[in-house]
C-alpha cells in the first residue's frame, strides 16, 4: 500500500511537472513573440531615423512584401524614400497607404510631402485640402507655406511660415525657406533678418548662410556677416558675395572679392579660381 502511494505521488508528480512544462512552453513563446516584435520595432525605428536610406528602402521593402497587410511596414516604406530622395516612388507607396482604411491625416500629409517633392504642386494643395483644418502640425503649414509661395499668395505664405514656426523647437530650415521667399520678392531687409535668425538656431546651416550674403549683396552691402563660420565656408562665402557683385555691374569688387577668396581657401579652391579665370579673359 505504501508502494502504491508512493507510485500515485509520483504519477501526480509527473502530471503537474508535465503540465507546468506546456504551460512554459506557451508563455515562453507568447514572451519570446512579444520580444521580437519590440526588437523588430526598435529596428524599424532605427531604419526611419539613422540607417542609411537606400538600406532602409530595401529593408522595408522585403518587409512589405512578406507582409504586405502590415500598414506600418507601408509607411517604412514611404518615409524611407523620401529620405532617399526617391519622391516620385515614395508618392506611389503613399498613395496606396492614403487608400487604407486604417490611414490618418499624416498619412496624407506624407502624401503631399512626396507630390511637393515632385513639383506636383496642384496635387499636393489638393492632398492638403483634403486634411481637416482642426489638423494642425508643422509639416502640414512648412508644406502649406511652400504651396503658397509657388501660386505666389504671399500673404498666405506668410501667415503659414509663422504658424510653422510656432509648432517646432526647431526652425531653422523653415526660417531660411520665409527668408528666400522675401529674398525672391525683393524684400531683401526681411529676407536678412530671417536667414540670421535661422543661423541662431542652427548654426550649420550653411544655405541660410550663403542666402544671408545673396541678401545683402543684392543691396550692394559686400561685407560678410558676423556669424559662426569655418575658413572653408568664409572662402565659399566670400565667392558668392564676388559673383553677386560682378552681376550688379561692380567688377572691381568682385575681382578683389574672389581673389579674397582664393587666398582665404586653406586648400585648391578650383570654382572661385575659374571665375578670376573667366572675369579677366
Amino acid at each position: 500500500m505504501r508502494h502504491m502511494k508512493t507510485g500515485m505521488l509520483c504519477l501526480i508528480s509527473v502530471v503537474a511537472l508535465t503540465a507546468c512544462d506546456k504551460g512554459g512552453k506557451g508563455e515562453y513563446s507568447k514572451t519570446l513573440k512579444n520580444v521580437n516584435v519590440i526588437d523588430e520595432s526598435n529596428l524599424n525605428d532605427i531604419m526611419l531615423t539613422v540607417a542609411d536610406p537606400n538600406e532602409a528602402v530595401t529593408y522595408f521593402q522585403k518587409a512589405s512584401r512578406d507582409d504586405p497587410d502590415r500598414l506600418d511596414l507601408q509607411r517604412g516604406l514611404g518615409q524611407s524614400l523620401l529620405r532617399a530622395k526617391r519622391a516620385t516612388e515614395a508618392g506611389v507607396v503613399w498613395a496606396k497607404v492614403i487608400k487604407h482604411p486604417e490611414a490618418n491625416n499624416d498619412d496624407q500629409v506624407f502624401y503631399a510631402n512626396a507630390l511637393v517633392r515632385q513639383g506636383e504642386w496642384k496635387k499636393a494643395e489638393k492632398a492638403l485640402d483634403a486634411v481637416p483644418p482642426t489638423y494642425e502640425t508643422f509639416e502640414r503649414y512648412r508644406l502649406e507655406a511652400i504651396i503658397a509661395d509657388t501660386n505666389k499668395e504671399w500673404k498666405k505664405a506668410d501667415s503659414f511660415y509663422q504658424t510653422a514656426v510656432g509648432l517646432t523647437t526647431t526652425p531653422g530650415s523653415v526660417l531660411n525657406n520665409w527668408g528666400f521667399s522675401k529674398l525672391t520678392r525683393g524684400d531683401y531687409d526681411e529676407a536678412e533678418r530671417l536667414f540670421g535668425e535661422a543661423i541662431t538656431y542652427d548654426p550649420s546651416l550653411f544655405t541660410a548662410k550663403n542666402n544671408l550674403v545673396l541678401a545683402r549683396g543684392a543691396r550692394k552691402n559686400y561685407t560678410l556677416p558676423i556669424i559662426q563660420i569655418t575658413q572653408v565656408e568664409r572662402a565659399q562665402l566670400l565667392h558668392t558675395m564676388a559673383l553677386t557683385a560682378i552681376k550688379q555691374g561692380d567688377t572691381q569688387t568682385g575681382k578683389t572679392l574672389l581673389e579674397e577668396a582664393i587666398e582665404t581657401h586653406p586648400q585648391h579652391f578650383e570654382a572661385a579660381i575659374r571665375s578670376l579665370r573667366t572675369l579677366e579673359s
